[in-house]
């Protein structure tokens, strides 16, 4: 479909009754907001990242979709920053009256979900709506999500998606993927369906059958966007790595420049740990308990009686690398890490996780070494 396709899958999506988000360019970054026309997305925007360090760039062929993962990801719609969970209110005669938040989910539709992400989706998915203790709240609102995936055809400096699989194809989940093209035959998207809702809603639009030269190039696009990774991991087990050096002087060294402000996990896609702040009016009368974005950086986050679990920077910082690419495999499954490159670009003092892993990795090997002399 053309560019006038899109537009209008952006109003079909609406015209469903589904707020749409997809990435627009404001504030000097590519950001995630509600859209109403296809000229809300960044057409002609690009990004220049490195570690500590993003900017918004021109680009002479007017993509929408060529740029990097932007400081937001799904989650804050999916799993917001800040959530009510209940109210208490006493009643005249001294009692307690608590009720539940339980409020009607909105319909989101997703426009523009990168493959990383829509694996940082399904990561979530495992999360919060897989294990035992499902996130009601969480399950609403993905069961009603409408999702759009753009394949990758220009990974950022700071991208490493093929180290941890999750990229620049999409991968299962999506109800439409496009991917777009753009050359001497004009500006077009390849589009597929992924679930019968994606099926019906292409129906209403604008489309035609992909010519061969399309195929090809949408094909031959992402496949080339697979060797132009800015970033990669050590070609090693991961969860292994993470286990052997425990003890590694490594964690030393990135603890003397680690801030602990907990920008790496704000931004992950998949960092999932909350905690509970309760609040009350003047009168007293009055109580909520609203549930807020948390991070293991925070001194106060494994604070028991005696302190805090985790005191030092070191160990807050190894801890997190650890879970995200070890241990939440025991807990989940799969890695917690999709390799967006978000922690990376968004470190104030441009803490590289790829190179930390490939430092650890060296370190493991002189060990071997000087053991086996």
């Amino acid at each position: 479909m053309g560019k006038d396709g899109l537009d209008a899958l952006i109003g079909v999506l609406a015209g469903r009754g589904r707020t749409v988000i997809g990435p627009t360019a404001r504030d000097g970054a590519i950001v995630l907001a509600e859209i109403s026309r296809g000229d809300d997305l960044p057409y002609g925007w690009g990004v220049e990242l490195e570690a500590g360090h993003y900017r918004l760039r021109p680009r002479a062929d007017g993509a929408a979709f060529a740029h990097s993962a932007g400081p937001q990801g799904w989650k804050r719609f999916l799993h917001p920053p800040r959530e009510r969970q209940w109210t208490a209110d006493r009643t005249p005669d001294g009692q307690w009256v608590v009720a539940e938040d339980a409020v009607t989910p909105p319909s989101y539709a997703f426009v523009g979900v990168r493959p990383c992400d829509l694996r940082a989706i399904a990561v979530q998915d495992r999360v919060l709506a897989g294990g035992p203790y499902t996130d009601r709240a969480y399950r609403g609102r993905r069961e009603r999500a409408f999702v759009v995936a753009a394949e990758c055809t220009e990974p950022g400096a700071t991208c490493f998606c093929v180290s941890m699989g999750a990229g620049p194809a999409v991968g299962e989940g999506y109800d439409l993927a496009l991917t777009e093209v753009v050359d001497e035959h004009g500006h077009r998207f390849l589009v597929r369906a992924g679930s019968e809702a994606g099926e019906s809603v292409l129906a209403d639009v604008p489309h035609r059958p992909a010519d061969a030269t399309t195929w090809t190039t949408a094909r031959e696009s992402v496949e080339a966007a697979a060797g132009r990774m800015g970033r990669t991991m050590p070609e090693v087990d991961l969860r292994v790595l993470m286990r052997e050096t425990l003890s590694a002087e490594r964690w030393d060294e990135v603890a003397g420049r680690c801030l602990t402000c907990g920008n790496c996990t704000m931004v992950c896609p998949t960092c999932f740990c909350t905690t509970a702040e309760d609040i009350t009016d003047l009168t007293g009368d009055h109580a909520e308990r609203w549930r807020r974005w948390e991070s293991c950086f925070d001194l106060e986050f494994t604070h028991l009686p005696g302190g805090p679990v985790r005191a030092s920077s070191r160990s807050r910082y190894r801890q997190w690398a650890t879970h995200k690419l070890g241990t939440w495999y025991d807990q989940f499954g799969s890695s917690g890490c999709v390799g967006c490159g978000r922690c990376i670009v968004w470190c104030p003092v441009g803490i590289d996780i790829t190179e930390e892993a490939h430092a650890l990795n060296g370190e493991r090997e002189a060990a071997s070494q000087r053991e086996e002399r």
